[in-house]
């Protein structure tokens, strides 16, 4: 029997500054907005029409890390998840539920926060000719073991604080 596919790719900017919590086991989680966009001709009108679409993003692990120290309102980022409902109760003690892209992969396309070391990579070349990526085949900015995305610090359930 075949199973269904849950995957999601995105490429949008950041709305606003990341938000890093914790998992009650102490790993980082990272939630992100993130803004597609999308524009087309009015055929009766012949105006430019735009739609954005705002995505809620969360981050487990490593990859919140990189998210941390990396990303900022306005960048520019390449994501790879699935998407999640999540279920909680408001403050009323009513049922809410929320969707969610839980990605495993980033990559920053433009507008992230410098390296410490001045624009320069720990290899010695500079930032913008390297691709920043967080995933599970690569090293996270050229900086320590590669993320595995299998590992992302989910011991459920999180709390936003």
């Amino acid at each position: 029997m075949a199973r269904g596919i849950n995957k999601v790719i995105l490429i949008g900017n950041v709305g606003a500054d990341p938000k890093i919590n914790a998992t009650q086991g102490g790993s980082s989680v990272a939630n992100v907005r993130l803004a597609t966009s999308e524009s087309w001709k009015d055929k009766q009108s012949g105006q430019t029409q735009e739609r954005t679409e705002w995505h809620n993003l969360v981050f487990f692990g490593r990859v919140a890390d990189v998210i941390r120290d990396y990303v900022m309102k306005g960048s520019k980022i390449y994501v790879e998840g699935r998407l999640q409902t999540r279920k909680w109760q408001d403050q009323g003690g009513a049922d809410r539920y929320s969707t969610e892209v839980v990605c495993n992969e980033m990559q920053i396309l433009s507008g992230g926060r410098q390296n410490q070391n001045q624009g320069q990579s720990t290899q010695g070349q500079p930032q913008q000719q390297q691709p920043q990526q967080a995933n599970g085949n690569q090293p996270a900015y050229n900086q320590g073991p590669p993320i595995n995305p299998n590992d992302q610090g989910m011991d459920m359930p999180y709390e936003f604080g």
